[in-house]
């Protein structure tokens, strides 16, 4: 049982607002999938299937029939939250091929690091190339953490659990002679099987080389801001509190503590021989359990996409247990928005920064619903296709009689104006106009007005 042993340290805002996230079917018939990834500038989803697949999903929302890896049995030990886990591209992924795997291994359920290669066909890899480069014994069977990612500086993090049970029992979230409870940075460029960056924290003094960051209890989910260099991390919490993590780029090399199991989240937990509060590195947000059936943070990226200008700025998220999705904004305010049915399992994103949910076996895709302005279909006008990508087809089924049809951005910018001179239906081209969420607005005689929302792929 946990025992809090001190007060608040003071929590931020939670805001509950008219619901505004929607998430529109992308892919389906994934089995257990926990990870989604792309290689640098490539319009592809590789979805991670916890079983041991890592699966194409394409930008038209078809799944590939050959895997593009498979790791069996004799590899892998899957279940509970064991498994294949993870799935990070090298940033030259398109000249050295090389991506990199976190899955927990046959036999002892040791955290394994492992790099593998692209065949000639760039939809299958190559099941043999595969280097074990970090091995990481489990002492538990949970809290294996999971994801991997390349950050701005070029290295790979790699986000260690505390070695599970409860409560951290050996304490080794805070002990430096372990990897597990950290956030780890190795250089997979400088050395066989890795190098050690130099400006790691604890190179040449006491403690493990790979260590970047401690006192992290499992942060099942962490991502870059891939503008800005942000770290943004989501460390489930023991049974009470539920916390999310900002480090500002440049990050720093300093050896932050994230304080478990001192603290979980901002109040104390177990603080013997451990440093004051004020030495650690705060959550920028916190969340309780209370009697919300919220129970584990599944933790996101901050929306850098271009199509819905109300998602910038904000951190997405969710809670596992409740499929509640919200959002975290610069001051640290957290807003819940989304209720849905299903577990979340992970979130994803795409080359231009647009974001995917995983619940079940479905891929969605996240989208502005309070844009969903539509008066066209009670009048008998369609304007598809919607989404669109070159042309637009006006189709008039009522013969109204329609002299202009006009499209703004969500500025109110006219970004395209047309005449309509026939009752009969209509094309025109919209390939010049950049991706986003625009207004299309038709006019008729008498100043009538039809609008509707519309998408540019």
């Amino acid at each position: 049982m946990k025992k809090l042993l001190l007060s608040f340290f003071g929590f931020c805002c939670t805001v509950i607002t008219a619901q505004t996230v929607g998430l529109q079917s992308f892919a389906s018939g994934f089995s257990s999938p926990v990870e989604i990834a792309h290689p640098p500038n490539d319009a592809r989803l590789f979805v991670v299937q916890q079983s041991g697949l890592i699966r194409i999903l394409n930008p038209n929302g078809t799944i590939n029939t050959t895997p593009f890896l498979t790791l069996t049995a004799s590899t892998i030990l899957s279940g509970g939250e064991r498994g294949l886990l993870g799935l990070a591209f090298h940033p030259n992924y398109a000249s050295n091929g090389y991506f990199y795997v976190n899955y927990t291994r046959a036999g002892d359920g040791a955290t394994v690091i492992a790099r593998y290669t692209v065949s000639s066909d760039p939809n299958i890899a190559d099941a043999s190339s595969g280097v074990v480069l970090l091995t990481v014994n489990q002492p538990f069977s949970n809290h294996n953490g999971g994801s991997i990612k390349f950050g701005p500086d070029g290295y790979l993090y790699i986000g260690m659990g505390d070695g599970g049970s409860g409560g951290d029992p050996g304490n080794r979230a805070q002990n430096i002679n372990e990897n597990l409870g950290k956030m780890l940075r190795i250089d997979v460029n400088s050395a066989s099987p890795y190098g050690i960056p130099t400006t790691n924290p604890y190179v040449g003094v006491a403690g493990n080389d790979e260590i970047w960051g401690i006192g992290l209890r499992n942060p099942w989910k962490f991502s870059f801001n891939r503008l800005n260099g942000d770290l943004w991390i989501a460390d489930v919490g023991q049974n009470a509190i539920e916390e999310i993590n900002k480090v500002p780029a440049p990050l720093p090399n300093t050896g932050l503590n994230f304080g478990w199991r001192c603290y979980e989240g901002n109040i104390a937990y177990n603080t013997t021989d451990c440093p004051g509060y004020a030495s650690t590195h705060a959550p920028i947000a916190v969340y309780l359990h209370g009697t919300t059936n919220r129970c584990s943070i599944t933790g996101g990226y901050v929306y850098t996409g271009s199509t819905y200008p109300n998602f910038v700025n904000k951190y997405f998220f969710a809670d596992y247990c409740t499929g509640e999705i919200g959002w975290v904004t610069p001051d640290g305010t957290i807003t819940w928005n989304y209720n849905g049915p299903n577990l979340i399992t992970t979130f994803g994103e795409d080359k231009d920064g647009e974001i995917y949910v995983i619940m079940g076996g479905v891929v969605y895709k996240m989208v502005d619903s309070s844009l969903s302005v539509n008066d066209f279909g009670n009048k008998g006008i369609q304007l598809y296709p919607n989404p669109a990508k070159e042309e637009l087809y006006l189709k008039n089924e009522n013969n109204h009689v329609l002299t202009f049809v006009i499209i703004t951005d969500l500025t109110g910018k006219v970004v395209l104006e047309q005449g309509l001179d026939t009752l009969e239906n209509h094309r025109f081209s919209v390939a010049s106009l950049a991706k986003g969420i625009y207004l299309a607005t038709v006019k008729g005689l008498n100043g009538t007005m039809f609008q509707t929302k519309l998408v540019k792929d």
